[in-house]
């Protein structure tokens, strides 16, 4: 037998099965029931966002002529242009910017300094401080509710400062209490991510005699920025939903945030649901832009501090 006919002999032999082409079939069948089971958990998340919008969009009468739950009539956007004025909304958007901004940066400058001192730091009382702070998150802040409210009435103040001559019916009352009750959790998350660090950074600092002060603003708050922006994302969405402060320390209509802004578009013996519908939309629209805006940071903030330094 030739050469060339025995090269022939070996390449026309069938290779051996080995299974895989098997196995990567049955995983792709696996795949359909993960894929039907996240399609219709999206459409459970999604219909509840949709139909308030649909409403929206629909005039009030042809609600009435063919129901809340039906599908036809015009589609317009009279309803957000009627909410937008008649609910006063550019004033409520200030009054939420207002108590906002402020309470997102203090919330992060003070739990950084706190995370800092607890992580980098080796003294008698960082887990225990620790400890509290993490502990204080499962304590409802509803509870504080009137001691909170009884200390900011007798808290006095000029009459320059606060119309009340007190706390009460002030933006600083609800800023303080939107901090104190955030720091604790952004503390334990700051915390963890600060000890993944590496120790040397600090410590060629220290060699180089670097304050305390230089090796947090300098060295390790840079650092930090992917947690900064990943729990500023979820503290501008927790604060600025907060309805239960604002309602309890602020009196004046002109100074509550955007959230409480709906009940002016609640009638006494009527209720225009679709004009309702279209001021939730209103509401929601500031989170959902911060959202899609810093949507890696948000997703990268719900694993922040879940690894061990």
């Amino acid at each position: 037998m030739s050469n060339s006919t025995a090269v022939r002999n070996r390449n026309s032999r069938p290779t051996p099965n080995t299974g895989l082409e098997g196995k990567s079939a049955r995983k792709a069948k696996r795949h359909y029931g993960t894929h039907i089971f996240l399609i219709v958990m999206s459409a459970m998340w999604l219909v509840p966002l949709l139909w308030p919008l649909y409403t929206a969009l629909r005039p009030h009468a042809d609600t009435d002529k063919y129901g809340y739950f039906s599908i036809g009539g015009a589609l317009n956007f009279d309803n957000f242009i009627q909410a937008w004025t008649q609910g006063g909304f550019a004033k409520y958007f200030m009054n939420s910017l207002i108590i906002s901004i402020p309470a997102v940066l203090l919330t992060l400058f003070f739990a950084s300094l706190m995370a800092f001192a607890v992580s980098r730091v080796s003294w008698k009382f960082n887990v225990t401080l620790l400890i509290m702070f993490t502990a204080g998150n499962l304590l409802p802040p509803q509870v504080l509710a009137a001691p909170l409210f009884e200390m900011f009435k007798h808290f006095e103040l000029p009459y320059s400062m606060s119309d009340s001559g007190n706390l009460l019916n002030t933006y600083v009352s609800v800023i303080a209490v939107d901090t104190a009750f955030q720091i604790g959790f952004c503390t334990f998350v700051l915390s963890n991510y600060m000890k993944a660090l590496s120790p040397d950074l600090t410590e060629a600092a220290l060699v180089d005699g670097a304050s305390l002060w230089t090796q947090y603003w300098r060295i390790i708050l840079p650092l930090c920025r992917p947690a900064l922006a990943a729990l500023g994302t979820i503290e501008v969405i927790f604060i600025y939903n907060d309805f239960f402060w604002p309602l309890l320390f602020i009196q004046s209509g002109d100074r509550l945030p955007i959230t409480t802004a709906i009940n002016n578009l609640q009638g006494q013996f009527f209720n225009d649901y679709n004009l309702l519908a279209a001021g939730a939309i209103i509401t929601v629209i500031p989170t959902l832009i911060v959202y899609l805006l810093l949507q890696r940071q948000f997703v990268a903030g719900l694993t922040l501090g879940s690894s061990k330094g």
